[in-house]
C-alpha cells in the first residue's frame, strides 16, 4: 500500500508498522484467552508438577504468540495492494443486477 500524505505531511502506516500493530494486537488477545482458558483448566484439572503461576503462564504465552503470530500475518496480507484482477472482481460483484422481465409460457389451448 503505497504511503499516503496529508495537507501536513502525516503519512499512513507503513506494511511493517501494520504488521506490529498485528502482531500486538493479536498477542494481547492471546493473552487474554490464555488467561481465561489456562485458568479454567488449572481450576478444572489441577496445576500439575510446575505449579499453577508458571502453568498459567505457559497457557498464556503460547496463546499469545499463536494468535500474534496469524494476526500479524493477517495484518500484512490485508494491507498488500490490490491488484488489477482484484480490483475488476470487486466491481463485477458490486454492479447492478440485470432484471429482465418474466416470459410466461403460453400453455396449449390458453387462447391467447
Amino acid at each position: 500500500m503505497p504511503t499516503n500524505t496529508g495537507g501536513r505531511g502525516v503519512r499512513a502506516p507503513s506494511t511493517f508498522d501494520k504488521w506490529k500493530m498485528g502482531a500486538m494486537l493479536g498477542g494481547s488477545v492471546g493473552m487474554i484467552m490464555g488467561f481465561l482458558f489456562g485458568g479454567f483448566n488449572i481450576m478444572r484439572f489441577g496445576a500439575g508438577p510446575n505449579g499453577p503461576m508458571r502453568t498459567l503462564g505457559q497457557y498464556m504465552l503460547g496463546s499469545a504468540a499463536t494468535f500474534g503470530f496469524f494476526m500479524s500475518i493477517g495484518s500484512v496480507i490485508r494491507t498488500e495492494g490490490r491488484s488489477p484482477t482484484t480490483a475488476e472482481a470487486y466491481a463485477r460483484v458490486r454492479r447492478q443486477p440485470i432484471i429482465m422481465p418474466r416470459q410466461y409460457n403460453r400453455r396449449p389451448g390458453d387462447g391467447r
